[in-house]
């Protein structure tokens, strides 16, 4: 069972995948509620997702991102060895956190605008954990019970501004460089932990990265007791699991993404996530 955020009469509102349908998700106190707010409150999605509603042909479907105001997303660098190894670091030790804004998300199939201030952006495929439950020192053992679902996220990174400070915030979080979505699949529909998945990026259909999630350094159970050590995680929050190797920056000579471009984060049992690279009117 997937789950998706649309752009439905001028607001954003919840629904799940129906055939080559979305059926909007009904709501007694709120009926347009979006899916981040639906979790937040604790609905219980797969018993929503029975009852009947308006559906949209896929075709004519336009998604907002798949939480439009998370509370909290935390991400992961460094994540993949061969990833690590390529730009020049050793394997690490503890896992590289850093934070994005909701201001830097974007939808599926929006146009992702090429940043005014450089020509460096770059490319990462990663897998997105969504938290359901809330937890604080929550041990390994029991830490994919705060696990709601799983989703495709891209973290386009302006490569210039992440190296121009030891912190990598503002590389990472110009407005709308995180396309995030289309789909939340339910964990209980996937392997735990979201292990085992193929992930790849494509740059218009050309495969950049083609990596294995069970090749993450920090796997979603131990990077959730550490993060619990220190926060309390809430539902609605999301953690983006860090990239495989293959992005532009390592390459010889570097791949930049340009004006146009067709950029396609697919992984295993989730979805596709496809944008393309634009410009800022004006």
């Amino acid at each position: 069972m997937a789950f998706v955020n649309l752009i439905h009469e001028g607001a954003a509102r919840a629904a799940v995948t129906d055939g080559d349908h979305y059926r909007l998700l009904p709501a007694a106190d709120d009926p347009s509620a979006e899916l981040g707010e639906r979790i937040v409150r604790g609905e219980d999605l797969a018993q929503r997702a029975r009852s009947p509603g308006e559906r949209i042909p896929a075709g004519a479907a336009r998604f907002a991102p798949l939480l439009t105001r998370p509370g909290k997303i935390v991400c992961l660098g460094l994540n993949y060895f061969d990833h690590a190894k390529e730009g020049g670091r050793d394997r690490p030790t503890y896992p590289w956190f850093f934070l994005r804004a909701p201001s830097s998300l974007l939808a599926h199939g929006e146009p992702a605008p090429l940043p005014a201030v450089s020509s460096q952006y770059d490319y990462e495929a990663e897998l997105a954990v969504v938290i359901g439950r809330r937890g604080k020192q929550v041990p390994r053992e029991r830490a994919l019970d705060l696990v709601l679902g799983y989703t495709c996220f891209n973290d386009l990174s302006v490569r210039d501004y992440q190296k121009k400070t030891p912190q990598w915030t503002i590389g990472k979080n110009f407005d709308a460089s995180g396309p995030f979505g289309p789909a939340l699949v339910l964990a209980s529909e996937l392997p735990p932990g979201g292990r085992d998945l193929r992930i790849q990026c494509r740059v218009n259909g050309r495969v950049m990265q083609d990596a294995n999630t069970s090749s993450m350094i920090f796997d979603v159970a131990e990077t959730i007791e550490i993060l619990t050590q220190c926060m309390t995680l809430e539902p609605g929050d999301v953690i983006v699991m860090g990239t495989p190797a293959g992005v532009g920056f390592a390459r010889q000579p570097p791949v930049w993404l340009r004006e146009g471009d067709q950029v396609d984060v697919e992984i295993e049992r989730i979805g596709c996530l496809s944008n393309r690279i634009g410009r800022l009117p004006g």
